[in-house]
């Protein structure tokens, strides 16, 4: 679970880069989230930028499922999962709780449908993140 100073950070106000990011997640734009994302990441020295690598997995799992690579969805699924699910329910505004848990069942069903049968994937379950603009 997160540390002390990691939830203190949660109550912060979003930076802008995250939500720019949140907003091409939610456009389904996911290499173009990434890119902002990882800029981000790798400015934030604070554990808070977990999250932001988890953000980022997931919709770079979802770029993956696009091109019917089923190991790099799972892979990028479960760790991206794990990441936010440090900072549940909610984090810099950004609802954690409901994206983790769409991301779980993205997880389970490409797992149950394995990699010969990716195409059958349900992209009705592809989540999109809620997020307060005004903390």
């Amino acid at each position: 679970m997160s540390d002390v100073y990691t939830n203190l950070r949660c109550g912060d106000v979003p930076p802008a880069g995250l939500l720019e990011g949140i907003d091409l997640f939610n456009a389904g734009e996911y290499f173009e989230c990434h890119e902002v994302l990882e800029d981000i990441w790798r400015a934030e020295p604070d554990p808070v930028r977990a999250l932001y690598q988890g953000i980022l997995q997931i919709g770079v799992a979802f770029h993956h499922l696009r091109r019917d690579n089923w190991r790099g969805a799972v892979k990028l699924l479960t760790g991206g999962s794990e990441k936010v699910s440090r900072f549940l329910p909610r984090c810099m505004g950004v609802e954690t709780a409901p994206l983790h848990a769409s991301a779980l069942a993205c997880l389970s069903l490409l797992q149950s449908l394995g990699p010969e049968r990716v195409r059958e994937f349900d992209w009705s379950l592809i989540p999109t993140i809620d997020v307060n603009r005004e903390r």
